[in-house]
């Protein structure tokens, strides 16, 4: 069973739907107890960096989420899931993220053409070929909807990039944790290959 981490975020829904779609057990839910006895865990969320970190808080998720990746449990993060992994966000001043891993989340930079929200299909690059990509060719097209971006501090933990604006780091893998900045569940094949790849490492410990 898969546990995703219901803190008041949006996009657990559509995540939910993406992984019943693939024939996995799952349950959303915010129980300490439900989430350490999942066999993978995953943190979606869209919003504010500043505002998720009190949500995990005030639901008392954030020793939840590090004793899941002390145990070893397979951890993904999706869209800001990947950026509260980090240590802080310039959109949120002040503000500690989880600190998991080494790194900080920044705006992407204004630029002739460019918009900000990124919102839209962009290819990757797998610098450091992780376990999510199994069978994805490199040059795939994601669905992206963000205005920061992550600059990993451990360029080795970096399994896929992207260009817009600037050079992305938009998927990273360490251990058990592994987190994408772009949205699987809305990714259409290329994101259900990527779901099933984290299934499958759900249950190679079993």
């Amino acid at each position: 069973m898969i546990a995703i981490i219901d803190y008041d975020a949006g996009n657990i829904k559509s995540v939910e739907k993406a992984l019943l779609a693939l024939g996995e057990e799952v349950i959303v839910t915010s129980d300490a107890g439900q989430i350490l006895r999942a066999d993978g865990v995953i943190l979606p969320g869209v919003g504010a960096f500043g505002d998720a970190m009190k949500k995990l808080e005030a639901y008392g998720l954030v020793e939840v989420i590090h004793q899941v990746v002390e145990n070893n449990t397979p951890f993904l993060g999706i869209c800001l899931g990947l950026q509260l992994l980090f240590e802080s966000s310039e959109e949120s001043p002040g503000v500690k993220g989880l600190g998991i891993l080494e790194g900080e989340i920044v705006r992407i930079p204004d630029g002739e053409g460019i918009k900000v929200p990124h919102i839209g299909w962009n290819s990757l690059t797998f610098p450091n070929m992780g376990r999510l990509f199994e069978g994805i060719a490199e040059n795939a097209y994601v669905y992206f909807v963000h205005s920061y971006y992550l600059r990993a501090k451990e360029e080795s933990i970096v399994a896929a990039a992207t260009e817009y604006s600037t050079y992305i780091h938009a998927s990273v893998e360490k251990d058990n944790v592994f987190a994408c900045q772009f949205h699987p569940e809305k990714s259409s094949d290329v994101g259900l290959t990527i779901l099933k790849n984290f299934i499958k490492i759900t249950k190679e410990g079993k």
